[in-house]
């Protein structure tokens, strides 16, 4: 569905040349849901930007759904669905009204834009609104309304620009919903940029994660943290006890650390898997004497990765 061979865009403020995208290469298959993930200002909304023929790119190529960006940004646009960070539909306009008009836009004959409405409507539970003003609407009412509007001419592609920003949780988990229920009956790939690391850690099969306008890392959210992050094993020990503690832990795991807490002294420790480092750890704690107050283990996050590969935080990033 998409191919991006070394996409580059470039803008000029003043005298200064900003980079930034540099040199983004990308492949999506049919049918994935891909995400990005990055800092504001990484190049996340400007790559999909260009993927979407909103900006030209400054080199490179990209080739979406068949249809070259450059040479026919109009043949794109006909085959995609795209919904941005802001509100798509007329604040004054009824939702009925836009959703059809959409559709006329699009091509679509009045009868195959409104039975296509119709559809929509009933899928994203906005039937009952349909002759509401857009302005009278909730912020997850529009969110849907906008998704729609997206979908009213059955793209095989959807782009998705930070689609829950400043929602709440319940309108989160709502529309969400309602996107991976449609992507399961129409088969919809779905790209989507988010600062919600758990969205993409649980909705996404794929999940890029780009920094200063370059890619640095592209798998699934579990390789990623298996691989940059991993598992820590968190063991309380006695502060009498933490160097023997050492002693019997050496080479046995990596990166640790240590933090007192109200009960002695907490050894952190890098392992491949805490299921099954729980009892080889404290059998060998226990086998050398090593009284332990408490231990725990604690998953990695997308944000744990992102620290690894960059040493900085994407949540600092966002801040």
């Amino acid at each position: 569905m998409i191919q991006a061979r070394t996409l580059t865009r470039t803008f000029r403020v003043g005298k200064e040349v900003i980079e930034a995208v540099r040199g983004v290469d990308l492949d999506v298959a049919e049918g994935e849901l891909v995400a990005f993930l990055g800092p504001n200002g990484a190049g996340k909304s400007t790559t999909l930007r260009m993927l979407t023929s909103l900006l030209p790119p400054t080199s490179g190529t990209a080739i979406v759904d068949g249809v070259d960006v450059t040479r026919d940004p109009a043949g794109v646009r006909r085959r995609i669905g795209y919904i941005g960070q802001k509100e798509g539909a007329g604040h004054n306009y009824r939702v009925w009204d836009e959703l059809r008009m959409q559709g006329l836009f699009y091509g679509m004959t009045p009868r195959d834009a409104a039975h296509r409405g119709e559809e929509l409507l009933e899928s994203l539970d906005l039937a009952d609104l349909r002759m509401r003003k857009v302005s009278s609407l909730s912020g997850g009412q529009k969110r849907r309304l906008d998704i729609a509007m997206g979908l009213i001419h059955a793209p095989r592609l959807l782009f998705l620009d930070e689609p829950s920003t400043g929602m709440d949780p319940q309108n989160r988990a709502n529309l969400w919903d309602h996107i991976m229920r449609i992507r399961r009956e129409h088969g919809t790939t779905i790209v989507l940029t988010t600062h919600y690391l758990e969205e993409a850690d649980t909705m996404a099969e794929r999940v890029i994660i780009i920094d200063h306008g370059k890619i640095i890392a592209d798998d699934t959210a579990d390789a990623l943290k298996r691989q940059q992050a991993g598992d820590r094993l968190i063991v309380v020990v006695p502060a009498s006890q933490v160097d023997l503690a050492r002693d019997q832990l050496d080479g046995a795991t990596n990166g640790m650390e240590t933090q007192p807490t109200a009960e002695g002294i907490a050894l952190s420790l890098k392992v491949t898997a805490a299921a099954h480092a729980v009892p080889q750890v404290l059998g060998r704690l226990a086998a050398g004497g090593v009284e332990v107050v408490a231990a725990s283990a604690k998953q990695p996050t997308l944000d744990d990765v992102f620290l690894n590969l960059t040493g900085r935080s994407l949540r600092d990033g966002d801040a």
